[in-house]
């Protein structure tokens, strides 16, 4: 994990690791087979961060909105601690083909699942919250970090460059003009709108005893 936060995902090898740690590289193959292997177990290793981070509950002690709201902010703390890391996370491997990123771990999901179903939701609304809030936290986090310079394209490309390079702005003159604005990082605000609004819509379709989300929150608030 160090040597990716420092030195970038492009940059791993067994042996540039081996390097770092002073050992040869074929010594790193009596613990890990290979390369992927390894990589799993950097996303095991960064999403257990979770467990140790003491804002966040594997239980819901204070109901299942208070608890939606530590965990949203624990994987969004790991995700910017480990900015280089976060699209592995995405991208490697699930557990199980029904799991999603980025958590990743089944005693997550579980206990995600279970906060909700003690709390009134039924299997069907269980399932379609953990889908929403799940890609909720993926795409919003994937696109902060990506907006802090880590090239999504690289995630295995040994060749892969971690700067982003502007391109010729002449024929697209609004761009041009409102790039002041597109530059503006509203991140955090964005992050915890994004995450009322999601949860608003959950408290809805628990309230209603629908299953699924209800459409009229999910209009484009531009066109409102």
């Amino acid at each position: 994990m160090d040597f990716i936060d420092s030195h970038g995902l492009p940059a791993l090898t067994m042996r540039r690791l081996g390097t770092a740690l002073g050992v040869e590289a074929m010594s790193l193959y009596r613990y890990v087979p290979g390369r992927d292997d390894l990589l799993d177990g950097v996303v095991d290793a960064v999403v257990d961060e979770l467990f140790g981070d003491a804002d966040v509950f594997f239980e819901p002690r204070f109901g299942w909105q208070d608890y939606l709201q530590r965990l949203a902010h624990g994987v969004r703390r790991i995700a910017l601690a480990h900015p280089a890391l976060f699209p592995l996370v995405a991208t490697r491997p699930p557990a199980a083909p029904w799991v999603r990123p980025p958590l990743r771990s089944l005693r997550w999901v579980e206990s995600l699942l279970r906060a909700l179903h003690t709390n009134g939701f039924t299997s069907v609304q269980a399932v379609v919250a953990y889908r929403a809030y799940t890609s909720f936290l993926l795409g919003h986090l994937l696109l902060e970090v990506a907006q802090r310079g880590i090239a999504m394209n690289a995630i295995d490309d040994p060749n892969g460059s971690s700067t982003a390079r502007v391109s010729d702005l002449d024929a697209y003159p609004l761009i041009v003009e409102l790039q002041p604005l597109l530059s503006l990082d509203e991140t955090v605000t964005e992050f915890e709108e994004a995450l009322e609004s999601l949860l608003d819509r959950l408290t809805t379709m628990l309230d209603t005893g629908a299953h699924h989300l209800p459409p009229e929150t999910l209009q484009d608030p531009a066109g409102a």
